[in-house]
């Protein structure tokens, strides 16, 4: 699986998560606050963001052995957690970038573009961690 390094420094996305105003979807900065709607993040992210397609949920029963210890780690994870893991986690290794890469999926999901009831990491937001290969092709 090929995926592309991300050139954003942690401690950028460490200040952008904590400037994020949550009770009113929008992101403070000293030249003001920002209104944060899922086709800004798509536009800014590089994916498509617009549309109503919605991937299947992740069935637990199909997954390899490998990407149900993955799902096991997400599974019942609230943003605040999600924000934490994303603060901790270290960028030294392949297998941290792209563990951290998962995290600021399932954040960004979250926070910003399948918003639900629910405070908790669903099923449908777990699908996308699980295809980071053509992740800009989901809608």
């Amino acid at each position: 699986m090929h995926i592309p390094p991300m050139n954003v420094p942690h401690k950028l996305l460490k200040e952008l998560a904590n400037s994020f105003n949550l009770d009113k979807n929008k992101l403070d900065t000293r030249y003001g606050s920002l209104k944060i709607k899922p086709k800004k993040i798509g536009a800014a992210l590089a994916f498509n963001a617009s549309g109503d397609h919605f991937l299947k949920k992740v069935s637990f029963k199909e997954l390899y052995e490998e990407n149900k210890e993955i799902f096991r780690r997400f599974q019942e994870k609230t943003l605040k957690n999600l924000t934490d893991q994303m603060m901790d986690i270290g960028v030294d290794n392949d297998q941290d970038r792209l563990m951290f890469k998962r995290i600021f999926i399932l954040y960004n999901q979250m926070a910003f573009l399948l918003l639900t009831t629910i405070n908790k990491v669903s099923p449908v937001h777990l699908t996308l961690i699980f295809q980071l290969d053509n992740i800009t092709e989901c809608n």
